[in-house]
């Protein structure tokens, strides 16, 4: 079967999994969401089920010729029902658990799967085959009693399980005729009896999962688009140290064969801004902390107020990239890059998220932890570092890796930092740094307007040098750079849809970069402009667009980074933040108000 980006992702905040259309486990990395995939046959068209294949982890129905998915309402829980032409079937439910526990939240490197008669007299053939050292080799293993070692690159899982553990170790076809309970996990013996704690804590991650659902303020039309979404962007949440990571992915590339294969398994500053951005409207205010925590420990170790574009989930500075030679990639489609080099660059953008991302904390009340004047010196370097980089080069929120500009969404970015500076100054009553902070963001605003402004063709440049068009520019409005009814951004929305939509989807920019012209739409680009054409008035075409946009979701409910414009396929990292961040945005300002409904 052709690997497709129709997956199901689970996860704890720790380690996550994706699950193809056969209920397949296709890909995890552990310990945690940047480390070795244990699953990794995503990245590898070696057939899963031919013999030497490894990577994969499913539990077959026999004569199977149905398989239906959905999630356990308003949590990242899989129910897979596989049916036979003979009236047999099964249903298993996988998750990974993540609950309260002795006064904190149990989150464990460990995959749980739970297999259940639903009618006649089904058989099912298990295989459970981690690799190791990127896909170099199956992991070795032992056997107990009760229970199969996995002697994975950076530790040993343990299969603990109440089916017949030599039947599982032979892969042999077997009767299910009770519930089969399957926890691959930490090397450990379980001190409960197996099928009772893992329903246990089947039903605790349950209500965990509803608990955290039930406190979004969810628009009222596409609530279940925006929950799915929220949900899966906490499921990109490192929890242990709060960093976003940009997808759960890497190498899945942009369009076929196109070399844009790139590691996303990271914390980029900016697209974690526009996560904690998006999941702030709805008010879950857990990752916003939990993401400021991380920060403030990236600018205490920042050199000279020097931001990096992206970090480890852990906060490391080096992300070396390389090739994992053993897998041949999506669709045999590599390479598979391992890091990412993008750390090494210049992106002055960088600047602006990291203290947006900060600013909201001196004023929500809400907060356990509000800000003072000490976070807000801990921040002046940021800025001092803002000022200097604005007007000049640097590699733009798309990462050319040979090219550099002075970009206008960077230079916008960095008066940003400054702007809310003055605004967090002002709130703290430090009246002579609001004034410093304020006269800064004036002078930068005065030079992006003057370099980046075209009167002849009547719009904003995407770069002060040349006249490029880059969907980037309409970020201008959600900066507060430009108001929706100023005719430079009238004038640079009408150039920018003109030379950069394509039917009912956006490209990032038309030009050649390092790898040649793009051929793909980037979905946030999309959502952008659904969100700039409702604040100049153009709404119905914007609820047409979005439900456009909502059509081409994977049956999970999710999106990736990249679409094809000719043939709506979804290529890119999966599932990217990004895209999830624009369905929420667009929810919130193109639905009805609660009040329409009473």
């Amino acid at each position: 079967m052709t690997a497709t980006l129709d997956l199901w992702p689970i996860g704890n905040c720790q380690v996550s999994a994706l699950i193809d259309r056969s209920g397949r486990f296709v890909w995890g990395c552990t310990p945690r969401v940047d480390g070795d995939p244990a699953f990794c046959s995503l990245l590898d068209d070696e057939p899963p089920a031919g013999e030497g294949a490894y990577g994969f982890w499913e539990i077959d129905l026999d004569g199977a010729v149905e398989t239906t998915q959905s999630y356990i309402r308003n949590t990242p829980i899989l129910v897979t029902r596989h049916a036979d032409d003979a009236g047999n079937a099964i249903e298993v439910i996988d998750f990974c658990p993540r609950f309260k526990r002795n006064g904190r939240m149990y989150r464990p490197v460990a995959f749980v799967r739970i297999v259940r008669p639903v009618a006649g007299s089904p058989r099912v053939r298990i295989r459970l085959r981690p690799a190791r050292n990127w896909g170099e080799r199956m992991a070795e293993h032992t056997r107990g009693s009760n229970h199969i070692r996995y002697l994975l690159e950076q530790e040993v899982l343990r299969l603990s399980t109440t089916a017949p553990v030599g039947w599982v170790r032979d892969e042999r076809l077997f009767r299910v005729e009770r519930p089969l309970h399957f926890f691959l996990g930490p090397d450990e013996s379980f001190a409960t009896e197996i099928a009772a704690s893992l329903d246990h804590m089947l039903d605790h991650t349950i209500a965990e999962w509803q608990h955290w659902a039930r406190g979004l303020a969810t628009p009222v039309e596409w609530q279940e688009a925006v929950i799915r979404s929220a949900i899966t962007l906490k499921l990109c949440q490192h929890e242990e140290t709060g960093a976003i990571v940009a997808a759960l992915t890497t190498s899945i590339p942009e369009y076929a064969d196109s070399g844009r294969n790139w590691d996303y398994r990271f914390c980029w500053i900016r697209d974690a801004y526009y996560t904690v951005q998006a999941l702030n409207r709805l008010g879950a205010l857990d990752v916003l902390e939990g993401y400021l925590e991380y920060l403030r420990n990236i600018v205490d170790n920042a050199a000279g107020g020097h931001i990096q574009p992206l970090y480890g989930v852990g906060g490391e500075a080096r992300l070396i990239e390389y090739e994992a030679k053993a897998l041949s990639g999506y669709r045999g489609m590599g390479p598979v890059r391992v890091g990412n080099e993008a750390y090494e660059q210049i992106q002055h953008d960088a600047y602006g998220q990291i203290v947006l991302s900060n600013v909201q904390a001196f004023f929500d009340q809400r907060l356990l932890r509000v800000a003072g004047t000490a976070d807000f010196e801990a921040l002046e370097p940021i800025g001092e570092r803002a000022w200097k980089a604005y007007d000049q080069p640097d590699a733009g929120i798309w990462e050319l890796r040979t090219k550099s500009y002075v970009h206008t969404y960077s230079a916008a970015m960095c008066w940003a930092a400054c702007d809310r500076l003055a605004n967090a100054a002002a709130t703290l009553g430090l009246v002579d740094r609001a004034e410093f902070w304020q006269e800064r963001a004036d002078t930068m605003r005065a030079r992006i307007e003057d370099a980046a402004w075209r009167e002849d063709a009547g719009h904003l440049s995407a770069t002060f040098a040349g006249d490029n068009l880059d969907a980037s520019l309409l970020q201008l409005l959600e900066l507060r750079f430009l108001a929706p009814d100023d005719p430079r951004f009238r004038g640079t929305l009408k150039v920018v849809e003109e030379g950069l939509r394509r039917g009912g989807y956006m490209l990032r920019y038309a030009t050649e970069d390092d790898f040649g012209l793009p051929h793909t739409a980037f979905n946030v680009c999309t959502f952008w402009l659904i969100e700039a054409l409702h604040a100049t008035g153009r709404n119905e075409d914007a609820r047409i667009l979005f439900e456009e946009m909502l059509a081409r979701r994977t049956p999970a409910g999710l999106l990736s980074e990249d679409i094809d414009p000719a043939t709506g396929d979804l290529w890119g990292n999966y599932p990217q933040t990004y895209s999830l961040v624009g369905m929420i945005n667009c929810a919130v300002l193109l639905s009805k108000p609660w009040s329409t409904i009473r």
